[in-house]
C-alpha cells in the first residue's frame, strides 16, 4: 500500500509523491494500491492486511507518527521510522539541539508561541527578539514542511506582517538567525544490513530568499546539481552530517536532512524529513539517481525489509 493525501496544507505534493513511488513499484513488479489517509483508511488496512506500506505523506500526520502508530497498530510493516521517533525530526528545535549537543553547527534560534505575543505584548518581544539573534532573520513554524509559513525578515518593521504569515501555520514558531549560504539536500537510504549511508549531496539554486513551496514544486523555478558542486572535504562534512542526524534521532530506511554551506564552509543543519518528497521535482530521487540507483528498486527493497522485520507491535 501507498499511504498517500491526506488533510494538510501539502495534500497536492502528497498525491503527486504517491502517484510517482507507485509508478515506480509497479515498474517493478508490485502490486501497488494507492490509499488516502480518511475514514476508510482502518477498516480497509483491517479487511486487506497490506504486506507492507509506503507513507507518502507530507506534513502533520505523515510525518509526525499518528499513521506510523495506526499502521503498527494494525500490523501493517511501513517503510520509515516508527511512530515513537518520528517526533524528535518533527520538532524541529528538538532536532537542532540533540545535533548541536553532537557537535554539530546549526544556526542559532528561539521557539516562540503565539500567546507569547498575544499575553507578553508584541512589541516588546520584537524588540527583544532583534536584539538577542540580530537581523536577518529565518521565521518557520516549529513544525511543518514544504517551506510552509517560512519568512525572511531583513529590516525590524517586516517583523509583525511575517509573523502573521507564519503563525497561519502552527501556533509555535522556530525563530532562526538566517545564514547565507550554499542549501544542500542530504538523504539517507539504510543498506540492506541497516546501516545508513548517505547519498550524493544536492545543491539547491532559487531565485529567492527562501526555498519555498514554489520552488519546491514548479518544475524551472529551481537549478538543482545533483552531485552538489562541492570540494571533497565539505562532501564529506555533509555526508557525516546526514548519517549523524539520521542515527541521533533514531531514523529508520530513509530520511533528508536539509543544510546550508556558509561562507566560511562550515555545513550547519536545519532540520531532517523521515517523509521525503517523492515528486519530479523532489530531492532524494535526484539523490538516488545521482547514486546510479532506481527510486522503485531502491523503495522495493526497503519494503523486502519492512515486511521481513514485521510490525512493531504485535
Amino acid at each position: 500500500m501507498v499511504l498517500a493525501g491526506g488533510l494538510t496544507h501539502e495534500r497536492e505534493v502528497s498525491l503527486r509523491s504517491g502517484s510517482r513511488i507507485a509508478g515506480a513499484l509497479r515498474r517493478n513488479g508490485i502490486d501497488v494500491t494507492v490509499r488516502d489517509a480518511d475514514a476508510e483508511l482502518v477498516p480497509w488496512l483491517l479487511a486487506h492486511r497490506p504486506d507492507a506500506a509506503v507513507i507518502a505523506l507530507h506534513g502533520g500526520r505523515g510525518e509526525n507518527g499518528a499513521v506510523q502508530a495506526v499502521l503498527e497498530m494494525a500490523g501493517v510493516p511501513h517503510v520509515g521510522t516508527a511512530s515513537h521517533d518520528c517526533r524528535l525530526a518533527w520538532d524541529k528545535a528538538t532536532a537542532k539541539n540533540l545535533l548541536r549537543r553532537q557537535g554539530f553547527t546549526t544556526p542559532e534560534w528561539l521557539t516562540l508561541s503565539h500567546s507569547t505575543f498575544r499575553d507578553l505584548g508584541a512589541a516588546g518581544i520584537i524588540d527583544l527578539l532583534v536584539a538577542s539573534l540580530g537581523l536577518p532573520l529565518m521565521l518557520k513554524p516549529y513544525q511543518g514542511g514544504s517551506a510552509l509559513g517560512a519568512n525572511v525578515v531583513r529590516e525590524p518593521d517586516e517583523l509583525p506582517a511575517a509573523l502573521v504569515s507564519s503563525f497561519a501555520y502552527g501556533d509555535v514558531l522556530l525563530v532562526e538567525r538566517f545564514v547565507t549560504g550554499t542549501e544542500i539536500a542530504l538523504s539517507v537510504i539504510d543498506d540492506p544490513a541497516g546501516n545508513p549511508v548517505a547519498l550524493p549531496a544536492v545543491e539547491i539554486s532559487f531565485p529567492a530568499d527562501v526555498f519555498d513551496y514554489e520552488a519546491r514544486y514548479t518544475a524551472g523555478v529551481t537549478t538543482y546539481y545533483a552531485p552538489a558542486r562541492l570540494d571533497p572535504e565539505v562532501a564529506a562534512a555533509a555526508g557525516e552530517l546526514a548519517v549523524a542526524a539520521h542515527r541521533t534521532l533514531g531514523l529508520r530506511d530513509v530520511s533528508r536532512t536539509d543544510a546550508i554551506i556558509d561562507a566560511d564552509g562550515t555545513v550547519q543543519f536545519l532540520e531532517v524529513n523521515v517523509s521525503p518528497g517523492l515528486t519530479e521535482t523532489s530531492l532524494l530521487p535526484m539523490a538516488v539517481e545521482a547514486a546510479g540507483d532506481d527510486l522503485g528498486a531502491v523503495y522495493s527493497r526497503l519494503l523486502d525489509d519492512a515486511a521481513a522485520r514485521g510490525p512493531l507491535l504485535r
